[in-house]
């Protein structure tokens, strides 16, 4: 089974306690129409488990299939800086089929991020490091597909279907 190979730590976006006996690492393409179904379910699911989930949010612009994931990346990166992430998130998601400019700037505003500042930083290219940085560490993880996911450093193999994640989170704490 394949194994984490960036620790989470401090440089992750995550939502949830440091401490918690559960870490979910997800790594996402936002141009990937799969991990725009399975969003809204993970949110469910870290809703629902509280505390004892930790959710956390790594880049996998799969640019060869997907030419404007890794803009969409820096985008939700820009919004990091602002703040705003988990805000923007559903709404890149949500437009994962036409991930523009206009959209981009349009999803900022309503994520309440500053969509002139995003702009600029996506011209200047102020985050392709961040997010470049994210799909070496999944390449290095065994990642080649997404969403793909890590239960407590564990890469999730089980049946594609987030039933089936439900489950495997479930299992892992009853032995965290």
């Amino acid at each position: 089974m394949a194994t984490l190979a960036i620790p989470v730590s401090a440089h992750d976006h995550a939502r949830g306690p440091e401490g918690a006996p559960l870490t979910l690492v997800q790594y996402v393409d936002f141009e990937c129409p799969h991990c725009a179904l399975a969003h809204p379910r993970l949110t469910e699911i870290a809703n629902e488990l509280g505390d004892s989930l930790r959710l956390v949010f790594r880049h996998f612009p799969l640019t060869d299939v997907h030419p404007r994931a890794h803009r969409a990346a820096e985008a939700a990166e820009a919004a990091a800086k602002q703040g705003r992430l988990w805000e923007m998130i559903p709404l890149l998601h949500a437009n994962h089929d036409r991930l523009d400019d206009e959209t981009l700037a349009r999803s900022a505003k309503k994520a309440g991020v500053d969509a002139k500042r995003l702009m600029k930083e996506l011209a200047s290219g102020a985050h392709a490091g961040r997010v470049r940085a994210d799909y070496l560490g999944g390449l290095r993880s065994g990642v080649n597909g997404t969403p793909t996911f890590f239960i407590n450093g564990e890469r999730y193999e089980g049946a594609f279907g987030l039933d089936s994640l439900v489950t495997a989170l479930l299992k892992a704490s009853r032995t965290a």
